[in-house]
């Protein structure tokens, strides 16, 4: 109860406070971008149980002869690539932590498709509500395998209390000042998650 009430006293003085900001970063993701300035997609969430997760669009639209999207590396501009290093384009979950669909701590909601490749252990991520951001999220981000990245995350659902996630908070601020481990070498962001035999240091 303590976590869900400091969840949304932060979501809406966030909100209120960071407004002007948000009407700004949307105008320059329609000026830049165009339409939809919203990015939206099926996350899982607690219990893996669906919600749609919003951000900002960071990726232009842009699609092969045969009508399929380009690798993100192509669709991805130098104004996208900022608001993903300054974390802005994270804004719009603040509305999902209102709605109690996210925490501002804890693990990060991953793709849908992810959800059959958990080991049962790593599967253990989903016990809590996920985060704007988490354990693993101060501890290598994008830069660490997925499977330190999950240990990370279950680490943190077997030790979680109001004083870790204000460490995380705090951290998270200096991590995103210091742009920190925004994306796994040679990607965009992270490398695709191939299930629990994937070995990340090959």
């Amino acid at each position: 109860m303590i976590k869900r009430f400091f969840d949304v006293v932060i979501a809406v003085t966030a909100l209120a406070l960071l407004f002007p900001v948000f009407l700004a970063i949307a105008l320059l993701v329609r000026l830049r971008l165009g339409s939809p300035v919203f990015f939206r997609q099926k996350r899982p969430g607690i219990r893996g149980e669906p919600f749609v997760m919003v951000k900002f669009r960071t990726m232009r639209d842009a699609f092969d002869k045969d009508g399929l999207p380009l690798p993100d590396s192509e669709r991805m501009t130098s104004f996208g690539r900022w608001l993903r290093s300054s974390s802005l384009d994270e804004l719009p979950e603040l509305w999902n932590v209102l709605r109690g669909e996210m925490s501002f701590v804890g693990p990060r909601p991953l793709l849908i498709e992810y959800l059959p490749l958990y080991s049962p252990e790593q599967a253990r991520r989903h016990d809590v509500l996920p985060g704007v951001t988490g354990w693993a999220q101060i501890n290598g981000r994008n830069a660490v395998s997925w499977e330190e990245k999950f240990r990370l995350d279950v680490w943190y659902v077997d030790n979680r209390n109001f004083w870790l996630d204000l460490k995380i908070i705090f951290a998270t601020v200096r991590k995103v000042l210091g742009r920190e481990g925004i994306s796994a070498e040679g990607e965009v962001t992270a490398r695709k998650f191939l299930g629990t035999s994937e070995r990340d240091a090959r």
